[in-house]
């Protein structure tokens, strides 16, 4: 969408866990076939762990279930604590649901329509 809109150099964009456990791993494979049926490059990407720069330099840290939710304003501090937010927030009726995490239930595609029906919201309200 940033893309699309010509606005890749006014949005940085990046990804991040809460637990180091598949730091420096490539995408599931699950992930991989996911993002080529969409054309979305994986080229370069690998797994690392948010870190406190993250919640210094980011202006919205954008989460896709509860307990992420949780570990993050935990991470965070008070002080960053605002920047944290539901993936679902700014949808009326589904501010808390989650996006069930895709390595575990090994539903990816679930996973990709559920961000592509938050992440327009989003974009929408960064672009106003």
């Amino acid at each position: 969408m940033v893309t699309d809109a010509g606005l890749s150099s006014e949005f940085h964009l990046d990804s991040a866990g809460t637990s180091s456990e598949e730091t420096g791993n490539p995408p599931h494979p699950g992930t991989r076939e996911i993002l080529a049926k969409y054309h979305i490059p994986a080229t370069g990407l690998v797994a690392r762990q948010i870190t406190q720069a993250d919640f210094i330099n980011a202006d919205y840290i954008i989460c896709m279930d509860s307990m992420n939710y949780k570990n993050l304003l935990r991470l965070a501090g008070p002080e960053y604590q605002a920047k944290v937010h539901p993936v679902f927030e700014l949808i009326p009726g589904k501010e808390m649901r989650d996006i069930p995490d895709p390595w575990y239930t090994h539903r990816f595609q679930d996973t990709y329509d559920s961000l592509a029906l938050a992440l327009p919201t989003w974009f929408n309200y960064l672009t106003k």
